[in-house]
């Protein structure tokens, strides 16, 4: 992890603090690795880019950015003032080694959905990817982010699973231990973007928006005690622990994505505000 500070008009290492009083400072929180959440600061009137792509900057001169589980591209972070002055820096995240674990005797009714199983999961997959379109104002995800639950962790993001020695996709959540009707609370605020009750393979799915793309999943939940539109605080209980759609028993699965990418919560807890 990493907090530093560095200004357009000097070069900049992660090993230094540089203070010079200029016009645009930059200030970067998060994880330089596969999986890793990247939170910025910089002056309001600057444009940022990563890798070309123009990052939306609030008012406040925040923005954000992640690194995909498997992220093996180099990134170029610039920042433009209005006036023209250009900083870049480039950006490799580093490699992670991920938990690989096989499970024997899954059922081939698990294993291979029928027909009907199949388009519902994809009606879920267009819904999930509608959502992941949104790009609010929001900047919740500046403040940081909590654990939904104080509870054994019993999986962790980018671990992968063979059943019946099949190669499945990996995990881009945190499995949270928990009895049915057990609260969720919410890691940061936001305001609710989706709740369906049964999705094929995650049953119980709330998504909460915090901002620039940022979003919290809530997969295999009993219930919403919130609603599509509302806001919520950070800590709120939100939601209850349940074992609905493709489970082997009751849990919570809480994943994050930036957009389509999908980073790793963990991480995200480990960011301080700027």
């Amino acid at each position: 992890m990493f907090n530093f500070k560095f200004k357009v008009f000097f070069s900049f290492c992660f090993a230094s603090t540089l203070t010079y009083t200029v016009q645009a400072e930059i200030l970067l929180s998060g994880a330089i690795k596969q999986g890793g959440l990247v939170i910025g600061k910089t002056l309001p009137s600057n444009t940022v880019t990563l890798n070309g792509q123009v990052l939306p900057v609030s008012i406040d001169g925040d923005y954000v950015f992640a690194f995909s589980r498997d992220d093996k591209k180099q990134y170029e972070l610039t920042v433009t003032s209005p006036e023209g002055t250009v900083e870049k820096k480039t950006l490799i995240p580093t490699k992670r080694d991920y938990k690989i674990s096989r499970v024997e005797g899954i059922k081939k009714s698990i294993m291979n959905p029928n027909k009907k199983a199949n388009i519902r999961a994809k009606q879920d997959r267009e819904m999930m990817q509608t959502v992941r379109k949104v790009s609010s104002n929001l900047t919740d995800f500046s403040q940081g982010f909590v654990a939904p639950r104080k509870a054994r962790i019993t999986g962790v993001y980018g671990s992968q699973r063979f059943y019946n020695g099949q190669p499945k996709n990996p995990h881009y959540g945190i499995d949270y231990a928990g009895a049915i009707g057990s609260p969720v609370k919410a890691p940061a605020a936001g305001k609710v973007l989706l709740w369906v009750p049964d999705m094929f393979y995650s049953g119980g799915t709330l998504v909460i928006d915090h901002g620039h793309g940022i979003t919290s999943n809530f997969l295999h939940l009993s219930a919403s005690l919130v609603k599509v539109g509302d806001t919520v605080k950070q800590g709120q209980v939100i939601a209850e622990v349940g074992n609905t759609g493709r489970v082997t028993g009751p849990h919570l699965d809480w994943r994050m994505n930036w957009h389509k990418v999908r980073f790793d919560p963990q991480l995200a807890m480990e960011i301080k505000a700027l």
